[in-house]
């Protein structure tokens, strides 16, 4: 993953999560690693599980980083993320954080 992303400062939000280099549709960036959790905070990433159960990851690699938008380039399925388009070298890299955020660009 390292050969593909940066963090650093981001317009939308504090710190972001960057392209090194062009990520081509439906690559694999990474996978959000961290404990599992019940409880939600800052880097808690919630998907479900292929029996429908809600699942908690309190990110610990650079994942964690990533920044919202309603026009993401990436999305997770499961804790796995995948570019949604071709993603250029110094592009933040964004996905969608959910309904919650929908009043949010």
């Amino acid at each position: 993953m390292k050969d593909k992303i940066v963090v650093k400062r981001s317009a939308i939000h504090g710190r972001g999560v960057f392209a090194k280099r062009r990520l081509r549709r439906n690559m694999l960036v990474g996978a959000y690693e961290g404990e599992r959790t019940d409880k939600n905070d800052t880097y808690v990433l919630w998907y479900e599980d292929e029996d429908g159960t809600m699942v908690g990851i309190d990110g610990r690699n650079e994942l964690r980083f990533l920044n919202h938008a309603r026009d993401a380039n990436a999305i997770f399925w499961g804790n796995q993320l995948f570019v949604l388009r071709t993603i250029e070298p110094g592009t933040e890299i964004t996905f969608d954080y959910g309904d919650e955020w929908s009043d949010i660009a």
